[in-house]
Parts: C-alpha cells; sequence; structure tokens
C-alpha cells in the first residue's frame, strides 16, 4: 500500500514539474546579467553577527559569504556601477567571549574581513558587535569604514551616493544633511537601532535619507525575515545572520533630481511571494523524518526550480524611469541552490582548517575539566553505563540519528568547532560532563543523558524518582531550536526515536526493533 501511495505521490509531482535544472556547484559560472540602462546597483548586508555560513543540520539553510560574493560578482559583469556596503554588527556574535572562544572567534572575524574585500566593500559602519575585541582589533582588520555621525560620499557613475552612520535618529538627520551640502544625490542612512527604532528616525523633520537600514536587531531570533516599511523614507532590516542582501537598484533619468521609490512591481512582485511560500512548503516536506529518499530528491528538484525562478525575478534589471530618477528594493536571500564565488568560499575553507586546530591546542594548553556536581546533585557516566540495564533501550538508541551525531561533525571537519559541538556530545558544558575539546572521548553523540539527564544517582539507586522518564519538548528545543532544526516538530519527531523498548511496551517475545532512520 505505502508502495502505491508514493508511487501517485511522485507521478503527481512530476506531472505538475518543468525540467529540472541540476544543482549547480560551489564556485560555478552563471551567465551574465543583462546589461542595464543608466544607474547603480548597491548591496547591503546589515547584523551579519559573525556568521560565515549557515548553522545548523536541517536541509535548504540560507546563508554563506560564499554566496553573497557571488551575487556581487555577478552584478558587476552588468556595466553598471557595484557598491557594495555593510551595515555593521557583522564581525562577533556576542558581546563577550569566553577565554575558549576567543581563537575561534578572532579566526573568523579575519575571514569575514578577508571575504568583505574579494567583494570590493566600499564602506562599512560599525555596531558593538564589532568591537568585541575591542576598537585596536577591529580597526588593525583594515576595512573602510564610516564613523557614527560620519558621511562616506561614493561615486556611482553620474551621480553620486552617500552612506551616512548613525546610532541615533537625530544624529542621523544631522548626517543626512551633510551628506546633501556635500554633493550626495541619494542618501543611505545606517542607523545602529532595530527595526522599530529605525521606523521613528524616519519620521524625524529633516532627515535627507532616501532609504534607512536598522543594522541591529534586538536579539538573536528577533531578525528571521527581511522587512520593508513603505513609508516616505522607507526603512529596512535585513535577514540577520548573512542569510539575505538588500539590492538597492538605482535608475538615471538624463538629468539629476530627487530618487522615487518604485512603489510597486506589480505582477513580479506577486510571484515572488507566491514562490517562496511554495519554497517553505516543499522546505517542511523536504526535512521531515523518515520521508522516502526517491520523494525527497523529486521535491528537491523542484524546489531548486522555483528557487532558480525566483532568482532570476529578483536580479533582472527594474524598468527604468525616464523622466525621473528612481530606486527598487529588492531583497535577496541567499538560497542553498545558489553558487558561492569561489575565492569567497575558499575563505571559509581555510578558517574550517585552521579553528579546530586553534580550538584543540587551545584546550590542551589552557583547558579545565568541568566543575564536579554538589553532592546531592547526578553526574554524567555516559551512556554504556545505561547499556547493562536497558538492553532494548540502547538497540533503539544504537539505531537513532542521536548515535551517529558526533560522525556527522567528522564527516565535515567540524567536531572541534564550539559552534557545534554543544548539540553533538553528552553533557556538554555541564557540572561532571565534558568541557575541554581534547578530552570528548567517551562522550561522543547525542547520548541517554542528554535527554534523560545525568544519571549516576540512577546507576545508584535505580528508580522512577532518580532519572527523567519522559523527557518533554523543553529538552529537545535546547538543541532543535530555530537556527539549528528551524523545522523541527515535536509530535512529528518524537517517534522516530521511539520503539519497542524504548518508550514504547515489548510484547511477549518480542526483539526490540530500532527506529527508522
Amino acid at each position: 500500500m505505502r508502495a502505491v501511495v508514493l508511487a501517485v505521490l511522485v507521478g503527481a509531482l512530476v506531472s505538475g514539474c518543468r525540467r529540472q535544472e541540476s544543482r549547480p556547484q560551489e564556485g560555478a559560472s552563471s551567465p551574465a546579467p543583462v546589461v542595464s540602462p543608466p544607474g547603480a546597483v548597491l548591496f547591503i548586508s546589515a547584523d551579519t553577527r559573525g556568521y560565515l555560513g549557515p548553522c545548523g543540520c536541517s536541509e535548504n539553510m540560507r546563508g554563506g559569504i560564499g554566496r553573497a560574493a557571488f551575487q556581487v560578482q555577478q552584478a558587476r559583469l552588468g556595466g553598471q556601477p557595484v557598491l557594495y556596503v555593510d551595515g555593521g554588527n557583522s564581525l562577533f556574535g556576542e558581546l563577550t567571549l569566553k577565554p575558549d572562544q576567543v581563537p575561534q572567534e578572532e579566526r573568523k572575524a579575519k575571514a569575514l574581513a578577508d571575504a568583505f574585500r574579494t567583494m570590493g566593500l566600499a564602506v562599512r559602519a560599525t555596531g558593538a558587535l564589532d568591537d568585541t575585541r575591542g576598537a585596536d582589533f577591529r580597526r588593525g582588520l583594515g576595512l573602510p569604514e564610516v564613523a557614527p555621525g560620519g558621511v562616506k560620499l561614493l561615486d556611482a557613475g553620474a551621480r553620486k551616493v552617500a552612506v551616512v552612520a548613525a546610532a541615533s535618529g537625530e544624529a542621523l538627520v544631522q548626517a543626512s544633511q551633510q551628506a546633501r551640502a556635500q554633493g550626495a544625490d541619494f542618501v543611505v542612512g545606517l542607523l545602529d537601532q532595530p527595526l522599530e527604532a529605525a521606523q521613528a528616525a524616519a519620521a524625524l523633520p529633516g532627515l535627507a535619507a532616501n532609504l534607512v537600514v536598522a543594522t541591529h536587531s534586538a536579539g538573536e531570533f528577533s531578525a528571521e525575515e527581511n522587512r520593508l516599511v513603505r513609508s516616505d523614507v522607507p526603512v529596512v532590516a535585513v535577514q540577520s545572520k548573512g542569510r539575505s542582501l538588500l539590492r538597492v537598484d538605482l535608475t538615471y533619468a538624463a538629468a539629476k533630481g530627487p530618487f522615487t521609490l518604485q512603489r510597486s512591481q506589480g505582477d513580479t512582485d506577486r510571484e515572488v511571494t507566491a514562490l517562496e511560500q511554495r519554497l517553505a512548503l516543499l522546505d517542511k516536506e523536504i526535512n521531515l523524518p523518515g520521508i522516502d529518499p526517491k520523494l525527497k530528491a523529486l521535491k528537491q528538484g523542484k524546489r531548486d526550480e522555483l528557487s532558480a525562478r525566483k532568482q532570476g525575478l529578483l536580479t533582472a534589471p527594474p524598468a527604468p524611469a525616464t523622466d525621473v530618477n528612481g530606486f527598487a528594493l529588492r531583497f535577496l536571500p541567499l538560497e542553498s541552490n545558489l553558487a558561492s564565488a569561489k575565492d569567497a568560499q575558499a575563505l571559509v575553507t581555510a578558517y574550517d582548517a585552521d579553528v579546530g586546530k586553534l580550538n584543540l591546542e587551545w584546550a590542551k594548553a589552557h583547558g579545565q575539566d568541568c566543575p564536579l556536581p554538589a553532592k546531592d546533585q547526578a553526574g554524567f557516566v555516559g551512556s554504556a553505563a545505561c547499556a547493562d540495564c536497558h538492553p532494548e533501550a540502547t538497540t533503539v538508541w544504537q539505531g537513532s540519528k542521536h548515535h551517529h551525531a558526533w560522525e556527522t561533525l567528522e564527516a565535515v571537519g567540524k567536531q572541534h568547532h564550539l559552534n557545534c559541538i554543544g548539540c553533538h556530545v553528552t553533557g556538554w558544558q555541564q557540572p561532571g560532563g565534558v568541557c575541554r575539546l581534547d578530552k570528548v572521548a567517551g562522550r561522543e553523540d547525542v547520548g541517554c543523558e542528554s535527554c534523560h539527564g545525568p544519571g549516576s544517582r540512577h546507576v545508584d539507586a535505580p528508580g522512577a524518582d532518580t532519572i527523567v522518564g519522559k523527557p518533554g519538548q523543553a529538552v529537545c528545543v535546547t538543541c532543535h531550536n530555530p537556527e539549528n532544526s528551524p523545522h523541527f516538530d515535536f509530535a512529528t519527531y518524537l517517534p522516530r526515536i521511539l520503539a519497542p523498548g524504548h518508550g514504547r511496551p515489548v510484547s511477549s517475545g518480542q526483539a526490540a526493533e530500532p527506529p527508522a532512520k
């Protein structure tokens, strides 16, 4: 019966598909864009928070500095001036670092700075998340900067574009007026505030900016979507962690004059919205646990086709307004099927190779063992200690993806990356657990105690009151959070790790079976 249902689903999907294009390889070339009429293209990133690429194990995750670089490089083939601007809060993800984080995070910031250079960075603003290691470290990266309250005037062909930076609305007004006085035709205001504060700044009297970009989201998960507020001065917030770029297309009339926002692109906007809705649905289906591989491949092919169609719509030159100077705003989500620039991706590869060595060397030289648990608290004993009394549950666990969590890191060379390891070992940074990268042996994988809690008291006195018998959703979402596992659904995922002997009763004479992978 299952085969019949699958055949029907596959047939329906194939019949509705156009010819599918193969997924481009990293660094693959694409056809040169159509040469555009007089104008310029601006690319703006902000709130990258130290991300070189997407984090997590889900399919089709957005982001990556290599993909961003490819978009900028491709636009330069169109013959127009292309300016890349970074809004700041990009070099680090936290305001303070623990000592063991310093080698990795400094190396990552340097890799980001090098990638910005490959993209031809024109100028960037700075924020608190750029100064985590101090202003001297930031300045030592040698990137072109505009100071808070400052103005940077840039050539954009037949017009001048000014980038101004500020930490308050009042300072933004003053800097924008200075930019006009210096001859700017188009002014971009980078405000080191969340979207709501940027909206208030855009309504201030005297503001002389054409566009305001909110460059600092309120929290780690508060900028999960691109946002555009269409007001007299439009305000945007770019999806954080390097998952999207803002593209601003300027079109020039014969004579200089005020720039007018192209308010709507009609059918194009509607088609992009419809495609994004279909992509979101396909992402959820592709990430369903236990999806048949053939059906998954077909859905992935359809997703890649739709994503390529959306990308074509987003990067097509806007229709020029012959009698006015215009500008169009478009977000470019850095989807998983987009190519990466070879030079930028090489920097990421070099970072991945270096950072594991740096972290391991630091752990050997300076690492400290986890503190022992308090006298009345349980400590970690390892999954092997559970197997003696729970052979059926152990068999189930050994057939699950949790048992192979460490292998997935080793396969990509990230077993010594501090951003990853916490969800791939048992008891990371917990009393009686593992706190050193050089002492992971015996604690690899998402073990029994990752879900049921440390087991020393249960080993000493087996019973329901010395262990967490049925962990709830709150335990799962410590790792299956919106970033690492955006499609996680407790009710859907839980059955994948349950089987007779582990969460289900074992019938008389029945051997425990591992869950389907």
